[in-house]
């Protein structure tokens, strides 16, 4: 391997010598990537294509192992470190222009204990992966909407979806961590190893360390519960928004409800003559009985006069991919959130606002139903503070071309700015 012009933490430019590099590279278990390895450009890309990034070096590490030679390497040449899992992260902090790249692919290894409902996962999961694993035996962790997602990112930013008013965030069900320090040492985290390291992790977002492997707690679910849509014209969003409020408030934990604001995308089972038109779309699933969630479910469903109403018995793992296709990589993205404690008429009202002029068919603002088990946890117990939300607002700006990148990252900033009042002041750092 050749020397390598690189980026140090300060910003400075360095020269990695070639025997610097090819030691590095032979120390490995796995591959250490120039730019003219032929997967180099596969390796730095990543989900939202505005960022477009050139690390100086990228590590695909095979194991632990690996990642501390790579964390000791960076140190000993005051390098910029990025730890990239499954590159979801919206801001594009997996990679570093310049820096050296920590990449988990090769790391996805799954150990399901199902006698004691745990599982230890590699850094470099998605989240399709550990549900295929995990619901094989029909147990889960709470996690994310989108399959694709990395857990490792998920995890330390706190992680919530369907699961999450029943079980809690993906945190709350994490035993412990392996993590590797920024002096390169391998220790576990955990309620008696390490403790404020394992505190810091839960929600804090980065920079404690790069952790390389998680154990979680697993619980019963599925493989089959009742989830699906119900869409309904944008005209009667105002009305709809106020009884989903209301809904929500009175939900058991087993139900989470959630609402999206967007132009209908070409889904099979809608009319066509609806596609591209604005609507409102109730995302529902209910973790428990089947028949209790047809009972759970029922008001929802008499709600207004939807286009279409497909909520019925679903796999968990598919109902876990529905969202998948408009969550596509390559697209342009840029995304603001807010958390709120109620969904209150002014909150409502912008909502409709800025729901009724989209800056692209692919931008959307959801809705995402918290509370129940996540807000039981008390706030000092984890880095994860938001312990008194009811809804977190997504406002995901998402379009195809860089010439309308003005136009969307403007609406986006302007609709967080008018429901600011309406807010918290927290935020979901994974959004």
């Amino acid at each position: 391997m050749n020397s390598v012009t690189m980026r140090t933490r300060g910003g400075a430019e360095t020269t990695v010598g070639e025997e610097a590099v090819s030691g590095l590279g032979a120390s490995l278990a796995g591959d250490l990537l120039t730019s003219e390895h032929p997967d180099y450009d596969e390796a730095r890309s990543l989900w939202n294509a505005m960022i477009d990034k050139h690390p100086g070096l990228i590590a695909r590490c095979q194991g632990a192992s690996d990642v501390a030679k790579v964390v000791r390497f960076a140190r000993e040449h005051d390098l910029l470190l990025a730890i990239k899992g499954a590159g979801h992260n919206i801001a594009g902090r997996g990679v570093c222009d310049g820096g050296i790249v920590i990449d988990f692919a090769k790391m996805k290894s799954i150990q399901v204990d199902v006698e004691g409902r745990t599982a230890r996962v590699e850094a470099g999961c998605t989240l399709g992966d550990l549900d295929e694993a995990t619901q094989a035996h029909g147990l889960a962790i709470p996690v994310g909407i989108n399959s694709t997602t990395g857990i490792a990112g998920l995890t330390l930013g706190g992680g919530f979806g369907w699961m999450s008013r029943k079980y809690g965030l993906t945190v709350d069900s994490l035993i412990s961590a392996r993590v590797v320090t920024a002096e390169g040492e391998e220790v576990t985290a955990s309620t008696t190893e390490n403790s404020d390291l394992f505190w810091a992790i839960r929600g804090g977002g980065g920079n404690f360390g790069v952790v390389t492997s998680f154990e979680f707690d697993l619980h019963p679910m599925g493989p089959e519960v009742l989830s699906g849509l119900v869409i309904h014209p944008f005209a009667e969003a105002g009305t709809l928004l106020q009884e989903y409020r209301r809904i929500a408030a009175a939900a058991p934990d087993e139900l989470s409800v959630w609402a999206v604001l967007r132009k209908a995308p070409p889904l099979p089972f809608l009319p066509e003559e609806w596609h591209g038109k604005e609507v409102l779309i109730f995302a529902a699933c209910y973790t428990g009985d089947m028949a209790a969630g047809e009972e759970a479910v029922k008001e929802l469903r008499s709600l207004g006069n939807p286009i279409v109403d497909v909520i019925g018995p679903h796999d968990f793992s598919a109902w876990q991919k529905a969202f998948d296709p408009l969550l596509t990589p390559g697209a342009r993205n840029y995304w603001k959130s807010h958390d709120l404690t109620e969904l209150n008429d002014g909150a409502i009202e912008t909502l409709i606002d800025y729901s009724g002029r989209l800056p692209s068919e692919a931008t959307e603002i959801f809705v995402a139903h918290l509370g129940g088990e996540v807000n039981r946890t008390a706030v000092g117990d984890t880095a994860y503070p938001h312990r008194d939300v009811e809804f977190v607002i997504n406002v995901h700006a998402r379009w195809e071309e860089a010439e309308e990148d003005a136009t969307c990252i403007d609406w986006a900033r302007s609709f967080f700015d008018a429901a600011a009042p309406f807010a918290t002041g927290g935020v979901y750092v994974n959004f």
